[in-house]
């Protein structure tokens, strides 16, 4: 692995650090609207938190996927998809599913889970 130009935390550990003082010591110190918002807090942080961790390799994984079905960007395949220029098939389907649920590894693991 080669090292960043910044030094330890990372902004993944920065990130989780603050998720985890917000859950572990403000949440349970808290009621009402300011409870709800720190929770929203949570749950934004942790999303940001996978994004950091997960999005480079998503990234590139989604590209591969684009490419595999001749299309630049996801704007591209979309007017493909309007138009009626890439067929219905496997590896379309394949390659949606899969953008799904790099998303939702994001936003929320929890869907994922059976």
């Amino acid at each position: 692995m080669t090292s960043g130009p910044h030094d330890v935390p990372t902004a993944a550990q920065l990130v989780a650090a603050v998720r985890d003082f917000l859950q572990s010591d403000v949440l349970p110190a808290v009621d009402g609207r300011v409870r709800f918002h720190t929770r929203v807090a949570v749950n934004v942080l942790g999303m940001v938190e996978r994004e950091i961790t997960l999005g480079p390799e998503q990234a590139r994984e989604h590209a591969a996927r684009l490419a595999g079905l001749g299309m630049a960007d996801d704007a591209e395949l979309a007017a493909a998809i309007r138009e009626g220029r890439v067929e219905d098939d496997h590896a379309l389907v394949a390659a949606l599913e899969q953008a799904v649920r790099a998303k939702l590894e994001v936003a929320n693991p929890d869907y994922l889970e059976d």
